[in-house]
């Protein structure tokens, strides 16, 4: 079902029921319904003033939303998405400089930015802003096309450089709908979700309440106390996090346990079997169900509790997606041999606006590839080493950091880690590894850990204890930042090796 129409039901079977909650504020799906016809009135209106197209050329009307983590968001997002229009997300976390540019890319008819309590819709063709209330009206909200582009995410190529990822209204309808089966999503599935709404994880997680009828709580700022009250408070039974999250949560929970909470979906970064008995305890009641995926390609694997656990795998294959692992000619690979790892499912996107880096995403006949590296095993469980291009070469010999940063995170008394590349003058690269302890660390027993899984030359030359991880507006560990500190051999970095 079109995410239009999903509203237009809710809102006339279940006008008064909760659609979106954030920061005190509450939006049932009758209001949240009749919001979303006064943005799009004043999208509309704003549009009729601009003077230049934008990068779709036509196709459809590109509204660009830098609102960020605002209880309007859900209806700006719905404005923006509705027939005849697509929404392009850009996180307002991001530097100024960096946003310029992505908006500079795309050439956005109109901007939908967030001021204090109230949305400004600002045309750059023609400099004009104007604030929401503004504009009297309202307009139907319409389903559009499957075939029409609908959205547009940026995610970081090799480059660091962000990179347009456009997708059609068919590929999430497809996804939705599969979706809302597979994780048992339905009216009363009330989520807690406090990431980024303009990342792919969290915004797709709005998307599934709103479309099987749930409620969706948000957090403009991530806090493990104040998330825990809310889990609490407005009976969440569903959590869609990280795993930085995840564990602040389960750090800050103690007694009593919250074991209303049925489900947690985790992704991003892989869970430890130390996650996973930390949740078991705050959460005693939840599945957990971690996934991988990418924004060009969207699910890929699932991995539960029951499923074959090591530092490198990721489960099987999502449903309706196939699997492999072919070689640099396009040759399938057999079982345990590392190859490149390509998709082929209904989930894929159009590909990149513009600003491709020639690495990342690319199609293979009906096979698409983000440039994953990983092999499957017989019985299908997909194990992910990392990607081409963040392949560190030392000494002649071929290292993917993810692989020793799972290896790592498997240790005792980690909490979490960063592999990475450093220049060495002998060596062309030396592997360095930043390390976030807990209070069971003993930098003996990692020796011990890495000697039993690892050969040697794939042990950090390098290693570094941080007790607080920088983490990026998303959650995940901040490697830019984190690549500074070493350079200026910050304090906040203590060298253990």
């Amino acid at each position: 079902m079109p995410l239009a129409s999903a509203i237009a039901l809710h809102a006339g079977e279940r006008p008064h029921a909760p659609a979106f909650r954030m920061e005190g504020r509450v939006f049932s799906y009758g209001e949240l319904a009749a919001r979303s016809g006064r943005v799009l009135h004043a999208i509309e209106s704003s549009a009729a003033r601009a003077i230049e197209r934008s990068v779709l050329s036509g196709r459809t009307r590109l509204i660009a939303l830098e609102t960020g983590n605002d209880p309007l968001f859900a209806a700006a997002f719905i404005a923006a998405t509705a027939g005849g229009n697509c929404a392009a997300l850009i996180d307002p976390h991001l530097p100024q400089a960096s946003r310029e540019r992505m908006k500079a890319q795309l050439r956005p008819e109109i901007v939908v930015r967030a001021d204090g309590d109230l949305l400004h819709l600002d045309v750059p063709s023609t400099g004009q802003s104007l604030a929401l209330d503004a504009f009297d009206g309202s307009s139907p909200i319409s389903v559009g096309d499957g075939d029409e582009p609908f959205l547009v995410v940026f995610t970081s190529g090799t480059t660091g450089e962000p990179k347009a990822i456009i997708r059609d209204r068919r590929s999430w309808r497809v996804s939705l709908a599969t979706g809302q089966g597979f994780f048992g999503i339905g009216r009363e599935t009330t989520t807690y979700a406090p990431g980024p709404l303009a990342h792919g994880l969290t915004l797709y997680a709005l998307a599934e309440c709103l479309h099987a009828g749930a409620e969706f709580i948000g957090a403009r700022h991530f806090d493990p106390a104040e998330a825990l009250n809310e889990i609490s408070t407005f009976g969440a039974r569903r959590l869609v996090l990280v795993p930085t999250m995840l564990r602040r949560l389960c750090e800050q929970a103690g007694d009593p346990t919250y074991s209303a909470v049925e489900k947690i979906t985790v992704a991003g970064a892989k869970l430890t079997t130390a996650d996973r008995e930390m949740a078991a305890r705050a959460f005693p009641g939840a599945e957990v169900t971690e996934y991988y995926g990418a924004s060009e390609l969207g699910f890929i694997t699932v991995s539960q509790a029951a499923d074959k656990q090591s530092p490198t795998a990721v489960g099987k294959a999502f449903p309706g997606v196939r699997l492999s692992v072919l070689d640099d000619e396009g040759n399938a690979l057999p079982a345990g041999e590392t190859g490149t790892i390509f998709v082929e499912s209904e989930l894929i996107a159009d590909g990149y606006i513009s600003g491709d880096d020639g690495t990342g995403f690319c199609r293979r006949g009906t096979l698409a590839t983000v440039g994953d590296l990983g092999h499957l095993d017989r019985d299908g469980t997909l194990h992910l080493l990392g990607r081409a291009g963040g392949m560190v070469v030392s000494g002649g010999n071929n290292i993917y950091p993810s692989e020793v940063e799972l290896v790592i995170m498997a240790a005792a008394g980690v909490d979490a880690a960063l592999v990475l590349g450093l220049d060495h003058p002998d060596l062309g690269s030396e592997l360095a590894a930043i390390i976030q302890p807990n209070g069971t660390f003993e930098e003996a027993a990692l020796a011990r850990h890495l000697a039993d899984a690892l050969p040697r030359y794939k042990h950090p030359r390098k290693i570094w204890l941080c007790r607080r991880m920088p983490l990026t507006a998303s959650g995940k560990i901040a490697a830019r930042e984190l690549r500074q500190w070493i350079a200026k051999e910050d304090p906040a970095l203590e060298r253990l090796v």
